[in-house]
């Protein structure tokens, strides 16, 4: 689990390339370079744009670190349930 952690926080610090947040182009590469094998849509730039803006809590246009760890969240949990079997409606 370590090495879980230290890569989701090595991937949004590289991708944001010393800044505090990512940009739109750097949230679009590191959608398209690192989760299109879990996620679907990541070859469209108008989804990746719809993601980046849903995530951006205090509508500064970037993504913070605690709003790509929301986004890693929603993708851990839909992939848990997509591998346990669960429906997310189901209770």
């Amino acid at each position: 689990m370590e090495a879980a952690i230290k890569t989701i926080v090595t991937t949004f610090l590289s991708s944001a390339r010393g800044k505090e947040n990512l940009d739109s182009k750097a949230f679009q590469n590191l959608v398209k370079k690192n989760l299109s094998g879990i996620m679907e849509d990541t070859n469209s730039s108008s989804a990746i744009k719809e993601m980046q803006k849903g995530l951006d809590e205090n509508s500064d246009g970037k993504v913070s670190f605690p709003e790509y760890l929301t986004l890693i969240g929603y993708v851990a949990n839909t992939f848990s349930q997509s591998k346990s079997g669960c429906n997310a409606d189901a209770s």
